[in-house]
């Protein structure tokens, strides 16, 4: 009894989890890419997301090492060291998260949250392209039906866009970016450009859906444990984090400072970014493909409202069309007609647990 309270606990923690990490990483990026005052660089605020997942992850290896140092370095010796083969195959999803993590700032700087958050779900659309062709999986016909979906209700929310009825009026997008302009006398405010934003959130959602299924297919068999895992990943992301910031922001970083523009909200939002894709991993195991419809489409809800009282958005019966479509296709795309004559997973299974090494990335 008290084992069938916990379960559903559980999966109450994570759906409420996954629905506030879903909705207010998408709101605060937005809200801090469009708030008066100076303006911070996305690239450093990345690259520090990854330096606290690292640290995050270390002391999690370590504890799960007894707190024995010894035994903590040479784990970390035989994982990462003398095994350069598995240690270079991470480096392809490691830059392809710093990219992505970078484009997801472009497209919270130039679409207003609620689109933002719809348009990011392209990314069920190309991890199952990807899905296909690398891992040659075949999908049920619910499931094209609910791409098909997917796709018509995005086009929706961007041609309500395009059209002027929805997102942040004239006025305001204006005034935003008069008030960003006024303020950011040392670092240059971005214009708002929502195709720019719209090619952001596709680019994002194109490598998303590459390195979760590389990621996938890197780490079917491997015995090493999602912390420990996701070390390799941060390691190596480093690197090409200081890399993009001094590709795109050297002469910004030259004359304002590293961290020019950072208050205790933008630490947050580091922090947020850092830990948000370590608690998805730690919940999704007691989240069936239900659960997790429920808290994407409570978190595009979500957006939807706050977007409204936030950044006066405006909302229209096409962009509600188009929402509606989208929540559609995420229950559709998880429904799976074979599941409910298929037997259990034993937790003694050892493949079982390869998907709580598939850290979701943000």
């Amino acid at each position: 009894m008290n084992i069938h309270v916990n379960a559903n606990t559980l999966k109450y923690v994570s759906l409420l989890t996954l629905t506030l990490q879903n909705a207010i990483l998408g709101l605060s990026m937005r809200y801090a890419r469009t708030r008066p005052g100076d303006i911070f660089l996305s690239s450093t605020a990345v690259l520090m997301s990854e330096f606290v997942k690292l640290i995050t992850c270390l002391v999690l290896v370590f504890n799960e090492e007894g707190k024995d140092a010894q035994r903590f370095v040479r784990s970390l010796h035989r994982t990462i060291i003398a095994n350069p083969v598995d240690t270079l195959k991470v480096c392809v999803p490691s830059l392809v998260y710093i990219v992505q993590n970078n484009l997801l700032y472009v497209s919270a700087s130039h679409l207003d949250a609620a689109t933002y958050q719809v348009t990011y779900q392209l990314k069920i659309l190309t991890t199952a392209m990807f899905a296909v062709v690398i891992l040659r999986r075949k999908l049920f016909n619910t499931q094209w039906g609910a791409l098909v979906l997917l796709v018509l209700g995005i086009v929706l929310v961007q041609l309500a866009q395009t059209d002027g009825g929805s997102g942040v009026s004239g006025a305001t997008a204006n005034a935003i970016s008069t008030a960003a302009s006024a303020t950011l006398t040392s670092a240059e405010a971005p214009a708002q450009n929502r195709m720019l934003g719209l090619w952001a959130a596709l680019g994002a959602c194109f490598l998303s859906g590459f390195a979760g299924i590389y990621f996938e297919k890197i780490l079917k068999g491997a015995e090493i444990s999602v912390w420990m895992r996701n070390v390799q990943l941060s390691l190596l992301s480093i690197p090409f984090g200081l890399l993009t910031c001094f590709v795109n922001d050297a002469s910004r970083i030259y004359n304002f400072g590293f961290f020019h523009g950072y208050d205790v909200f933008v630490w947050y939002l580091v922090l947020l970014q850092a830990g948000g894709g370590l608690i998805v991993a730690v919940v999704v195991k007691y989240a069936d493909n239900i659960l997790k419809g429920f808290a994407t489409s409570l978190a595009i809800i979500i957006s939807c409202i706050a977007s409204i009282y936030i950044f006066n958005f405006n909302l229209t019966l096409q962009f509600t069309a188009g929402a509606m479509l989208v929540i559609a296709s995420i229950f559709l795309y998880g429904y799976d007609p074979s599941r409910a004559n298929a037997k259990p997973i034993s937790h003694s299974d050892p493949g079982a647990g390869d998907e709580e090494k598939l850290l979701p990335r943000v």
